[in-house]
């Protein structure tokens, strides 16, 4: 089985970097702000619909990287013989839908 070590780190590509990291900038500043609203003491319904932009935004995340990871690592250990990688990626799959 293929192991999740630092060996196994793949470079995304500039843009999907960049894409990445302006967007988790950008979930870290909603979170802020739902934990402002919160000690503020603000409406319920509110914060739970901003927690819901939350996860759709993480989810948008985890989309491009699932992307990525399919054109780029995946592919690289299919094309080098490593099948294994399938079974990880379905176990990883598995994990994210049962959030």
């Amino acid at each position: 089985m293929t192991e999740n070590t630092w060996e196994n780190r793949h470079t995304r590509t500039p843009k999907t970097q960049k894409d990445l990291e302006s967007r988790l900038n950008r979930i870290e500043g909603q979170v802020k702000g739902i934990k402002s609203m919160i000690e503020r003491g603000e409406y319920c319904d509110n914060i739970l619909t901003q927690i819901s932009s939350v996860k759709s935004a993480m989810n948008a995340v985890a989309k491009i990287l699932i992307e990525s990871h399919m054109r780029t690592c995946v592919l690289d250990k299919m094309q080098n013989g490593d099948d294994e990688i399938i079974d990880e990626f379905i176990k990883t799959i598995g994990r994210m839908m049962k959030e």
